[in-house]
């Protein structure tokens, strides 16, 4: 998979980018080729402006700067002719549709990701508008400065699931929201020491009867489901997979 990502701030993902498993995700292992390659892109080198600017005063007043479109365009256009294939174009925006684990498993399953990441105001809806197909997508119902923790979310999420990125392939299989748990809240985890002041692991745990153990897990993700996010469940009390409603956006 590749994904570029544009941003008037390619610094920020610098670290993130480069850390546990989003860097592990980018690296060539004598296992096997690296399963993502990320390329950030600064879209004010694609300004025309003598000055560098890539944003002005919206039309009809009002606060903030609006980012222009010609540097958008350009910016992506020059990056989608640096490789060939589809590209699945991204807006981060509070406007989009909410993340959840539903989106995040299809869009790991495209080969190409072009992520633009907004700021100030937002972006000259000219724009978007031209670059059409383009999902828009929220993380949540409140706003940022920019989309560029966004993106960082989307690509944390989403990476995880690509083949090849975690040790264990079957760690992603049963996690909150997934299909593995039903749509469900994950189950508690525990570790080493058994007791720790005071509070003991569930014997279940330690009992070595695998079967008692899943029966156990699964009860706890449907307490915890119906504790915390009822509306998870259907009204019978089953999951109801892919209903993910996650509440973190800009």
């Amino acid at each position: 998979m590749r994904i570029d990502i544009l941003t008037l701030f390619p610094q920020m993902f610098t670290d993130v980018l480069g850390s546990s498993i989003l860097k592990r995700a980018g690296e060539d292992l004598p296992q096997r080729p690296a399963p993502v390659h990320y390329h950030l892109t600064d879209i004010r080198q694609y300004t025309n402006d003598k000055h560098g600017k890539v944003d002005r005063p919206p039309y009809g007043g009002g606060p903030g700067m609006v980012i222009q479109c010609q540097p958008v365009w350009d910016a992506v256009r020059s990056v989608e002719a640096q490789a060939a294939g589809p590209v699945t174009r991204i807006l981060m925006t509070p406007k989009g549709r909410r993340l959840d684990q539903a989106l995040v498993s299809d869009l790991a399953t495209r080969p190409r990701l072009l992520i633009i990441a907004g700021h100030y105001e937002g972006i000259d809806s000219r724009v978007i508008e031209k670059l059409d197909p383009i999902e828009q997508i929220s993380i949540g119902d409140y706003v940022l400065s920019g989309g560029e923790l966004p993106a960082m979310v989307l690509v944390d999420a989403l990476v995880r699931l690509v083949p090849g990125v975690l040790g264990d392939e079957t760690s992603s299989e049963c996690e909150s929201f997934s299909s593995g748990c039903d749509g469900m809240l994950d189950h508690p985890h525990y570790t080493r020491p058994p007791i720790w002041e005071d509070m003991q692991v569930p014997p279940v745990l330690l009992s070595g009867d695998h079967g008692r153990i899943e029966s156990w897990r699964r009860e706890q993700s449907r307490q915890t489901t119906e504790q915390r996010r009822p509306d998870l469940l259907r009204v019978e009390g089953c999951a109801t997979p892919g209903t993910n409603r996650q509440f973190a956006d800009a």
